[in-house]
C-alpha cells in the first residue's frame, strides 16, 4: 500500500549511487517516487574518496527541509553508513550494498573471500578503477537489455581505488531503522555476503531475483521498500 500523501510530502529521499555509476542509475526509481509526490534528490558522487562522497551526501541532506530516508546502492552503502550520522536521517535503505561496521573498509569486508565474477573484470588505471564492457553486460547488469547495459558501460564513473580502503567511523545502521534488498543473482557482491550484512544490521530484508542493479531491473520492488522506510521516517 502506498503511504498517504501527507506522509510522503514530509520526507525527502536522498539516493546515493555506487561505484562505476552516477545519479542516473536511480532514474527508474526517481520517476516512481515522484509520481507518488515524494521529494527526491539523487547525489552525484565524485567517487574520489569516501570522505568526498560522504560530503556530497551531507550537502544533499542539508538541503532537505525535513526528515530524510537515505538510500545507497553498492559502494553507496558505505557512504550512507557514514553519512547517516546526520540527525535528519531517520531511516536507511541498502540496495545490494556494502554496510561496513565501525573500523572496517569495503576492502576489509572482502578479505579472505574469493573474488566475485564481476571483480575479475575490474581494470586499474592511474589510481582509478573501471569495469570492462564485458563485465558490465555479463556481471554488473546481466538482467537488463543489452542496449541498457551498454549505456551503463559508456557512462560509468571511474572510482578511486583508495576509497575502498577508507574505514568507517560511524555505522548509522546500528542506530537507525534499516532495510536491505538482497540481489540473489548478484555477480558483483556475493548474495550470501549481502544476507550476512543484512543479518548483522538486523535490517528488514527483502530478496529480489535480480542482478547487482536491482533498482534498474526491479524498480517497483525497490520503490516499495523505500516507501516502507518513509512511513517510519515520517513518524
Amino acid at each position: 500500500m502506498p503511504a498517504s500523501s501527507a506522509t510522503l510530502a514530509a520526507v525527502t529521499v536522498v539516493l546515493v549511487h555506487g561505484a562505476w555509476a552516477d545519479g542516473s542509475s536511480w532514474n527508474k526509481v526517481i520517476s516512481r517516487l515522484q509520481h507518488e509526490g515524494i521529494e527526491v534528490v539523487a547525489v552525484q558522487n565524485p567517487l574520489t574518496s569516501l570522505a568526498d562522497d560522504v560530503a556530497a551526501a551531507h550537502r544533499a541532506i542539508a538541503g532537505a527541509p525535513g526528515p530524510v530516508v537515505l538510500v545507497g546502492h553498492s559502494w553507496g552503502g558505505a557512504v550512507i553508513t557514514q553519512a547517516g550520522e546526520d540527525p535528519k536521517v531517520k531511516a536507511l535503505v541498502y540496495v545490494a550494498a556494502f554496510a561496513p561496521p565501525v573500523g572496517m573498509s569495503v576492502n576489509d569486508m572482502g578479505k579472505g573471500a574469493p573474488p566475485s565474477p564481476g571483480a575479475k573484470e575490474v581494470v586499474f588505471n592511474e589510481g582509478y578503477l573501471t569495469i570492462s564492457k564485458k563485465g558490465i553486460v555479463e556481471d554488473f547488469a546481466q538482467d537488463l537489455p543489452k542496449s541498457e547495459s551498454e549505456v551503463l558501460a559508456a557512462t560509468q564513473g571511474p572510482t578511486a581505488a583508495k576509497a575502498f580502503d577508507e574505514k568507517i567511523t560511524y555505522a548509522a545502521w546500528a542506530h537507525k531503522p534499516s532495510w536491505y534488498l538482497v540481489s540473489t543473482n548478484d555477480r558483483m557482491i556475493d548474495p550470501n555476503a549481502e544476507r550476512a550484512m543484512a543479518r548483522a544490521m538486523k535490517a528488514h530484508t527483502i530478496e529480489i531475483a535480480a542482478s547487482h542493479v536491482s533498482m534498474l531491473s526491479n524498480p517497483d520492488v525497490v520503490t516499495s521498500a523505500i516507501e516502507e522506510a518513509i512511513k517510519i521516517a515520517a513518524k
